[in-house]
């Protein structure tokens, strides 16, 4: 995640204390803080936590799950292709991992017949690494 993400949530936090604490008390102030944490770090951490990991079998990214026996080209993308690769230019029966923090991403193709996806689309902050692992027997983790 983005250290300006946790920046914002954390001004979040102190505003909604101030806004709670000056007009009604210090006890209710320190109690709606604490809400505000729990529930800002639970959504903070999920969405941060997708990982996209690539080994000798298969790929995962965030809690899908594919063998590599049926991951076909993988391609690079940056900039605008990375950006209508998740818009304009998606399929929409396309397996989707959007980390919108992440500049780069990555489309791999999927031979499996039964399946009815026709690429996944990773998010990624090292697109052309993630690729080249794809396309070797490399192991890695983004």
């Amino acid at each position: 995640m983005p250290v300006s993400w946790w920046i914002i949530s954390a001004a979040a936090v102190v505003t909604l204390f101030a806004i709670t604490a000056v007009p009604v008390s210090l006890l209710a102030g320190l109690i709606v803080a604490a809400v505000a944490v729990a529930v800002l770090l639970t959504l903070l951490l999920r969405y941060g936590a997708a990982r996209v990991e690539v080994d000798a079998e298969r790929l995962r990214a965030g809690r899908a799950v594919i063998e590599r026996a049926h991951l076909g080209a993988a391609e690079a993308l940056t900039g605008e292709a990375a950006r209508n690769a998740f818009g304009r230019d998606c399929d929409p029966k396309a397996y989707l991992l959007l980390r919108s923090y992440a500049p780069g991403a990555v489309r791999v193709a999927i031979n499996d017949p039964s399946d009815p996806t026709p690429y996944w689309v990773l998010a990624t902050r090292h697109p052309e690494r993630l690729a080249a692992a794809l396309s070797g027997h490399s192991v890695t983790r983004s």
